[in-house]
């Protein structure tokens, strides 16, 4: 999606009071996408030992699976910008609800383990899809001054997804009796799971139907007078709305939509700026946070956890996941991104390091020792509170901010789908590296949040304060 730069105007930079609380409500209502991402990313953790039973599988194909969904991700995301170029984000917003609505039925009523994997193929293209598209259309009209705090709706909208999604399938394992196979509307307990997403699917495509459309998209497609409106929404009434039309159009003659070839130079393919977003999307991934909401349940359980408290376990992660995001929020404008980036880096590297050392003792009775134990279950809540406070919400603050106007969306769709192979790489191993030495795969993580840190201190340039047309 192409965003176009622009030099404000005065006022342009800041929202009134009057308008404040009608673009939080847009930021939001285009945020619903990432609660759809991050519920159907953590809904599976309820389902994934009912699966393993119902079909009798092993690990390896489990695992394939679990993380088939991330394959449609990346397509997805690949293809959005240009989805969203030719008809609209609204549009593509509602495409994605309406494939989050027919993935949810289908994965709830499967006839055999390949059609489960091609549902889940197709709510992942909808995650993908939604993963460009809010943060892209969040900074395209949020303004400057609140940019940073209205980018991390789509990450608290993703942590409070997860969180409900555990929660409700906490609920629905102990109306079930506590077994995942139970029966429950004359379905197993995990199908009703996986099908519930259908209400924050609907809700997603309604609440597209009450938000403006990009006022950037409206002037590309000829519709100046409904762009001024937009723009006389989010931005206030005492700007010049002519001069700011004619300001994006000015430089709309002067850029180009962003294609793949765009991204092409420097001495490693991409140029310097597409590789440093490709690596925050992986390292965010390699530290291997989503193994804490696809996989936790089987974690707790495969270290002497009963069923019913895993899942509990599962969920008060996830509140320590929205109290981290919330921290993100309030700081991401006042300290900046890159600071909160590496203390998140240190903490995750203290965290994980816990877990590997807990891990690494022999199970006693089918459970850890007592004090190991206690250790894991700590430290696997410092990590995601470090990760939600840092990389959960900076990365897609970054992505929406850093590239240079004319390469946006193109670069953006790039790191968006990197982030997701490397979501892919990261879920498909983990049931058959934790059969291997599950101390040994935490070390592996640790590392890559070890590392981390000289990349961000070397390669990425804080975005703070700036606006879309200074990047690059």
């Amino acid at each position: 999606m192409t965003s176009t730069a622009q030099a404000p105007q005065p006022g342009a930079n800041t929202a009134h009071p009057e308008h404040l609380g009608h673009v939080i409500f847009i930021a939001a209502a285009a945020a619903m996408g990432g609660f759809l991402f991050g519920y159907d990313s953590s809904v599976i953790n309820g389902a994934v030992e009912a699966i393993r039973d119902r079909y009798d599988i092993g690990s390896a194909a489990l695992a394939q699976v679990i993380a088939i969904a991330l394959i449609g991700c990346a397509i997805g995301a690949a293809t959005a910008g240009r989805i969203a170029d030719r008809i609209g984000r609204i549009r593509c917003m509602q495409i994605a609800a309406v494939l989050f609505t027919i993935s949810a039925v289908g994965s709830a009523l499967p006839f055999a383990l390949w059609d489960l994997a091609f549902w889940r193929i197709i709510g992942g293209f909808a995650i993908g899809m939604a993963s460009v598209i809010g943060p892209a259309y969040i900074a395209e009209v949020a303004p400057p001054a609140y940019r940073g705090r209205l980018g991390s709706f789509q990450q608290a909208a993703i942590v409070v997804g997860i969180a409900v999604s555990q929660l409700v399938n906490w609920a629905i394992l102990n109306a079930a009796g506590g077994n995942q196979r139970g029966t429950l509307m004359g379905l197993e307990a995990w199908q009703v799971m996986l099908g519930v997403m259908v209400v924050p699917a609907v809700l997603y495509g309604l609440l597209s139907f009450a938000i403006p459309e990009s006022p950037r998209f409206l002037i590309e497609v000829g519709r100046k007078e409904r762009a001024r409106e937009v723009l006389k929404e989010v931005e206030g009434d005492k700007i010049d709305l002519d001069a700011r039309v004619t300001e994006i159009e000015r430089a709309m003659k002067r850029e180009h939509k962003s294609t793949f070839k765009d991204l092409l130079g420097g001495s490693f393919f991409f140029k310097p700026i597409v590789w440093v977003g490709i690596g925050l999307s992986v390292f965010q991934q390699f530290v291997g946070i989503n193994v804490a909401f696809y996989y936790s349940s089987t974690l707790w359980q495969s270290v002497g956890v009963d069923p019913t408290e895993s899942f509990f376990y599962s969920f008060t992660t996830s509140i320590i996941n929205i109290v981290g995001t919330v921290i993100a929020m309030i700081f991401v404008d006042r300290i900046g991104r890159k600071p909160l980036a590496l203390i998140g880096s240190v903490g995750m590297v203290i965290g994980l390091g816990l877990e590997a050392w807990a891990f690494s003792y022999n199970l006693v009775d089918g459970k850890l020792p007592a004090t190991q134990g206690w250790v894991a279950l700590i430290a696997a809540h410092i990590f995601v509170l470090f990760f939600a406070l840092s990389w959960g919400v900076v990365v897609w603050v970054f992505l929406g901010e850093m590239f240079p106007n004319r390469i946006r969306a193109a670069a953006l769709g790039v790191a968006a789908s990197a982030q997701w192979i490397a979501n892919w790489a990261i879920t498909v191993s983990f049931p058959s590296l934790a059969d291997w030495n599950l101390s040994g795969t935490y070390v592996i993580y640790t590392i890559f949040a070890a590392l981390s840190i000289p990349f961000v201190l070397k390669f990425v340039k804080e975005t703070k304060g700036k606006a879309l047309e200074e990047m690059g």
